[in-house]
């Protein structure tokens, strides 16, 4: 048998009637037909599940026990069948831990990169805390221009209370003469009396330099200096427990150089907020591991908090009559209830009254409860007289702590059905512990470029590779800030940097580039993989496929251009013959013309659907196909068959249903209007924001309007006419 040729006799998996079909290998081909006719009972059903049966059958024993048995499929023979991977449009994965950039592994190299060359903050101050050596700092110094004066501080006091006499007086038994304090300098025999009750900043003054000129100076001169530099670093840095700090008075060229402190340190801790950080590692970065995931949502990047919407449903009806469905008594003779009437009453609050006629600052006392205010309450009821004064704690405030405090599961499930997943308020949903979201590259962490769309953070690594290593960044012109605090400018490498992440940069920016040719480009990689559609979950596989680079593999797909607008699929197709390319052979089942048409070999199966198909109707290259007289496929590529555009169109019902300012994701606040009775179709460019108005917006804000889910749905201002 030739070796370049699949060949599959007697298959009748489903309604395959007996076919024999030959498959040439390292091409790309394509299976289409009617809906039915029986593509992927081939594809799926009878190649892939023999290839799956055949490489289970070569494991051991041992390893087979694990996996099952695979039943044989109902076929003769298949012969020249090579290693199969099928890449369907199954959901790449429930787990919501799971991303687009942990599927593709693209966010496993940037969490190298980061823990490699990223600078790490402190999370309070926003200041870098680069760990360095004595002798990068003495190397710093040295590289300043000449004639800067400075000073080498050693930081015994931060913020401290106290008129601290003592350490003025074991400051003069070491041996200096000048200390600063609250940022002036002063003689030991001159220090003021401090205020016991201020806080204090003080530091012993090391040393004071001028930088000289060393092609001016004398060698032997210009070594005395280096020498007295480095003792002088390393003093203060023993004194200083790791840290000092470098106050340049004044530079021949201000605008190239900060005049003021610096702060240095051999250790990973922030000296002014005594914070100290952990080593950073790519498990730092990781939101699936206790090193690196926010601690109040464990990673997930959101949490299940009482829902306003949930807990009030129709708002037509009054809290008498059940307004608020979980939280207010049922027993109208307790005390519980009794505080609420009192509440109400002194408040001004009507419980006979429909909710939505209540305003805002009432509905917001009933849900959060009065605060410190305490309402005088009278209860006389089967246990006796009560009356007294007691702050009311709100509904959603008391069902926040049964629900914290509770051991049934009973009572947790049913708090849950008026609780919905609202973004993590300490990590704003980037899933990522604090220190995580200080380490930056070129001023972005890694939770900001990971919100980017793959477009624009291909833009980014690509410009990082192109610019290739920049000039050494000097460590005392360097600012950098997190949260209200300004980031770092910088838009290269340092030479050191770069030659550490250059293999990173280029293995990230190829698999970006595989994202983008299957269509994908709109998405960004903290997109939750359950999110995805079948279509966009399968171009996800494909595109990891692509940059595992195998070969020799026959790869089965399920009409892979599924959601994919037009102006993408020559890209997509790019890809396949890309995977062809490589020496793999790519079987396609699929129904898009253009796809078809770029394909080396075609197999048409039908004639019909269910028990009218399973036969093969035609096969071969695009002319053959076109011209077949019984196919149905070769009469719509040829243009004998065309679908009809229709001559009227139907006019609906006059109503229509509106969306007002939708805002998700992408979308800038737009205005819909929905005929009703009419079929309408909603298209665009993939990543247009389709799904985000249909789907996130639209069906998800009417699922919780007309069925109290509790999924969010996506941002807008109002749905009308849904009623």
């Amino acid at each position: 048998m030739n070796g370049e040729i699949l060949s599959v006799h007697g298959a009748r998996q489903h309604n395959l009637k007996n076919i024999d079909v030959d498959i040439p290998k390292n091409k790309l081909v394509v299976i289409t037909g009617l809906s039915g006719s029986g593509k992927s009972s081939l594809a799926f059903d009878t190649i892939f599940a023999e290839g799956q049966r055949r490489y289970i059958e070569s494991l051991s024993a041992y390893a087979r026990q694990f996996l099952g048995q695979m039943n044989k499929p109902d076929v003769d023979s298949i012969e020249g069948l090579s290693p199969a991977i099928a890449i369907d449009q199954k959901g790449v994965s429930h787990n919501p831990r799971s991303t687009v950039g942990t599927v593709t592994e693209i966010y496993d190299y940037l969490r190298l990169m980061y823990a490699r060359v990223g600078i790490p903050h402190c999370p309070q101050c926003g200041r870098p805390v680069t760990k360095q050596s004595a002798q990068e700092i003495v190397d710093a110094i040295l590289k300043m221009a000449y004639g800067t004066r400075l000073q080498v501080l050693t930081p015994l006091i931060r913020a401290r209370k106290g008129h601290h006499r003592t350490i003025f007086e074991e400051i003069r038994k070491l041996g200096f003469v000048r200390v600063r304090v609250d940022g002036e300098v002063f003689d030991l025999d001159d220090v003021p009396d401090l205020d016991r009750y201020k806080l204090h900043d003080i530091e012993a003054v090391v040393d004071r330099l001028v930088i000289p000129d060393p092609e001016q100076e004398e060698p032997l001169a210009y070594q005395d200096f280096v020498s007295r530099v480095t003792d002088s670093v390393e003093t203060s840095l023993r004194l200083g427990e790791g840290v000092l700090i470098i106050d340049v008075v004044s530079a021949p060229n201000p605008e190239k150089q900060i005049i003021g402190d610096s702060l240095f340190s051999e250790n990973l801790s922030c000296p002014v907020c005594s914070i100290s950080l952990p080593e950073i590692e790519p498990r730092t970065f990781s939101f699936n591991s206790p090193h690196g995931a926010c601690p109040a949502c464990q990673g997930l990047g959101y949490k299940l908090e009482l829902d306003p919407y949930l807990l009030v449903p129709n708002q037509n009806t009054s809290i008498q009559d059940g307004a608020i469905v979980y939280g207010i008594p049922e027993d109208r003779n307790s005390l519980n209830w009794k505080v609420l009437e009192s509440v109400t009453e002194y408040y001004g609050i009507e419980l006979d009254r429909s909710w939505n006629a209540l305003n805002e600052a009432q509905q917001r006392i009933i849900l959060y409860g009065s605060g410190r205010e305490k309402v005088p309450v009278y209860y006389d009821g089967p246990t006796g007289i009560w009356a007294g004064t007691r702050a009311y704690e709100g509904v959603i405030p008391a069902l926040q702590r049964r629900y914290d405090e509770t051991t049934s599961d009973y009572i947790r499930l049913k708090i849950e059905e008026v609780m919905s997943q609202t973004p993590c308020s300490t990590c704003h949903g980037t899933r990522l512990h604090e220190v995580a979201r200080a380490v930056t590259v070129t001023g972005k962490p890694i939770h900001e470029i990971s919100s980017w769309p793959v477009t624009h953070l291909q833009k980014w690594i690509h410009n990082l590779i192109e610019q290739g290593p920049g000039t050494d960044a000097e460590p005392l012109a360097f600012k950098a800030e997190i949260g209200n605090n300004v980031l770092d400018l910088d838009t290269s490498l340092t030479p050191k940097q770069y030659m550490i992440a250059e293999r990173s940069l280029k293995e990230v920016n190829n698999r970006l580039t595989f994202l983008v040719n299957v269509g994908l480009d709109y998405l960004s990689l903290d997109r939750s993989a359950g999110s995805l559609s079948g279509g966009e979950a399968q171009r996800i596989r494909l595109a990891t496929q692509v940059g595992s680079r195998l070969t020799g593999v026959l790869y089965v797909l399920d009409e892979p251009s599924v959601g994919l607008h037009q102006r993408d699929t020559a890209r997509l197709v790019r890809t396949l013959k890309e995977m062809r390319d490589l020496g793999n052979t790519v079987l396609v089942v699929e129904h898009d013309d253009e796809t078809i048409r770029a394909s080396d070999w075609i197999v048409d199966l039908g004639p019909g659907a269910g028990e009218h198909g399973g036969e093969v109707v035609a096969e071969g290259p695009l002319d053959v196909i076109m011209h077949h007289p019984t196919s149905l496929t070769g009469a719509y590529l040829s243009g004998r068959r065309c679908v009809p555009i229709p001559e009227h169109r139907r006019k609906g019902n006059g109503e229509a249903l509106i969306i007002r300012g939708a805002r998700q994701h992408n979308l800038k606040n737009i205005d819909v209007r929905l005929p009703l009775g009419l079929f309408t179709c909603v298209t665009g460019v993939s990543g247009s924001g389709k799904s985000s108005l249909m789907v996130e917006t639209l069906y998800l804000r009417l699922a919780q309007l007309l069925s109290n889910a509790r999924e969010p749905a996506g941002l807008c201002d109002a749905i009308e006419g849904y009623e």
